[in-house]
């Protein structure tokens, strides 16, 4: 089926008043000097670190663990931490941690990367297999730690409504 030649029909088919697309939201800007606020400003204890979560190249989310060619080598459910706050808590590349929230602890080994700013902590989503009902065999043999059994439900984004994943304030320990 040919529909003819292709015609442009932006900025037409724009409503706003400039016929740009606006990016700059207007709520959003407004809430830009508490953003800056809660992130440079707020209350921090001395060992307090800042938890992100990331995604991994071969397990973009969890269905991804149940195929054992995307699980097998060595274990990528691993707390990313910077050297130096390694060397400042005493902790050793490998060895399990305890990282602990408002609302929860979990274990899990850790990594020093230069990867993380002093200050950051990273874990990636999708893990946290083996729970009891689930019937993801390869999944439940590396199971890993679930990010969201450390999440503060209590933290959201104002503006959005949405829950607050990154920027989750933790301790770290040996």
């Amino acid at each position: 089926i040919d529909l003819g030649s292709m015609e442009p029909c932006l900025p037409d088919a724009l409503y706003t008043q400039n016929k740009r697309i606006q990016c700059a939201v207007p709520e959003v800007l407004k809430d830009l000097d508490r953003v800056e606020s809660d992130l440079f400003e707020g209350e921090q204890l001395a060992d307090e670190l800042v938890l992100i979560g990331r995604r991994q190249l071969r397990n973009k989310n969890s269905w991804m663990h149940n195929y054992n060619r995307l699980v097998k080598g060595p274990d990528r459910c691993v707390l990313f931490m910077n050297p130096k706050d390694l060397a400042e808590r005493q902790l050793k590349e490998g060895q399990t941690v305890r990282v602990r929230s408002r609302v929860g602890e979990i274990s899990v080994p850790v990594a020093g990367t230069d990867e993380m700013m002093p200050g950051v902590v990273s874990l990636p989503h999708g893990w946290g297999h083996g729970r009891k009902g689930t019937r993801t065999t390869t999944a439940n043999a590396h199971p890993g730690v679930s990010i969201n059994d450390i999440t503060d439900n209590d933290r959201m984004d104002p503006v959005s409504g949405n829950a607050a994943f990154s920027g989750t304030p933790v301790m770290v320990s040996g």
